[in-house]
């Protein structure tokens, strides 16, 4: 069983080696390697001009609807910024009116209590004139 597993590893071991031996010759072969650029050159060229004719159609192309996503993903983080402010500013708000209504039932009740003060002195003033 060792054998076997051992010669499963050489065999594959070997077969990697001659597979990147061929891919090796292959890139170095000066005419593979021009047909690959040519193809390269090719599909780039068929890409333009695939662009060119969504755009005479009126058809976003791949690179626009690209632009287009890289677009709202930006606002939808802007969007999101400007709700947690909005939050923010709510909840100090909301802070604000608190502290507000204590001080409007304070100044109420500071009023209840006022009258009767005032009352008072002119009661005494009025038994003073008689």
């Amino acid at each position: 069983m060792a054998d076997d597993t051992g010669f499963r590893e050489r065999l594959a071991r070997q077969g990697e080696d001659a597979l990147g031996r061929i891919a090796q010759d292959l890139l170095e072969n000066p005419l593979i390697n021009g047909a690959i650029a040519r193809a390269f050159e090719a599909r780039e060229k068929a890409a333009q001009a695939q662009e060119v004719a969504y755009g005479a159609l009126n058809i976003p192309s791949a690179a626009d609807m690209e632009r287009l996503t890289r677009r709202v993903r930006s606002l939808s983080q802007r969007l999101e910024g400007i709700e947690d402010g909005v939050d923010r500013l709510d909840e100090r708000l909301a802070a604000l009116q608190g502290s507000l209504d204590e001080l409007t039932k304070e100044i109420t009740s500071l009023r209840k209590t006022l009258p009767k003060e005032r009352a008072a002195p002119k009661a005494r003033s009025a038994s003073a004139d008689d």
